[in-house]
């Protein structure tokens, strides 16, 4: 649990909320590659990544704290502003503005700089703008005040995996598991990074204990198809993708289409 973030309930009591993150799988498929041989999938443009196209997949990729998140200081007027600026920053964040969200958690930093939750925050924002050393020394912070926080490690590996520190995303991802070991995302991005390195039996390893936890991770059933695909199981991969298509994943349905006739 990540200390200080509440929502309020029908029954307007408070209850504390895990961090969570979300992300689609996102691929780019080459339709001019569509008439080639099935198992030539090693040059099928099916690009492994995350929006936007071009950069390394990140499977449940944060997505903001929720808002109303209550920052213990010792002063209630600056807890309100801490949450005001807190506020602002997500909802820039969630229209895409991440230069004027990460102004606002900024200010809300001035006012307390030891929140993990606004550092977490910025991070998101500095990650969806490519920086991701920054985004980096921001999951640090949030890690630094919250040791337990296992989506932040997860998302500091996905970072670190999309400036090729692969060992270091596994050993991020690694520290995710342990403290959380039934974190699905955590369990797909590190099956990603080994499927950067080429490990594509323990990448589906990962993929098959990540869709174990959570049998609707339709993305998880994509990737693990394209890694039995590599390794020359035709079939596993085709009946992925369909499982895939079948949980309602576009890039599921494009595998299948291209791959599988």
């Amino acid at each position: 649990m990540v200390p200080g973030v509440v929502i309020c309930n029908d029954d307007t009591s408070q209850e504390k909320l895990p961090l969570e993150e979300i992300r689609l799988l996102v691929f780019s498929i080459n339709n001019t590659m569509k008439d080639l041989p099935m198992f030539r999938i090693s040059i099928f443009t099916a690009a492994i990544s995350l929006l936007p196209f071009g950069q390394p997949l990140i499977f449940g990729s944060a997505t903001f704290l929720a808002s109303g998140t209550v920052v213990f200081a010792t002063h209630s007027v600056h807890a309100q502003s801490v949450g005001a600026y807190m506020d602002s920053g997500v909802e820039k964040g969630k229209r895409g503005d991440h230069q004027g969200a990460i102004a606002d958690f900024n200010k809300a930093l001035e006012i307390n700089p030891q929140d993990p939750g606004t550092y977490y925050n910025r991070a998101v924002s500095y990650f969806e703008l490519k920086k991701y050393h920054r985004a980096i020394a921001d999951y640090n912070m949030a890690i630094k005040f919250f040791p337990q926080d296992f989506p932040a490690y997860s998302n500091r590996g996905t970072a670190k995996r999309a400036i090729g520190d692969h060992q270091g995303a596994i050993a991020d991802f690694n520290k995710a598991i342990a403290i959380n070991p039934q974190y699905a995302f955590a369990y797909g991005n590190r099956g990603n990074a080994k499927y950067d390195l080429k490990d594509y039996q323990g990448a589906i390893a990962d993929f098959n204990k990540a869709i174990a936890i959570n049998p609707q991770f339709a993305a998880a059933y994509v990737l693990r198809g394209f890694a039995k695909g590599l390794s020359g199981d035709q079939q596993g991969m085709c009946l992925d993708f369909r499982k895939g298509s079948s949980l309602g994943n576009e890039n599921a349905t494009k595998g299948l289409n291209q791959l599988c006739q």
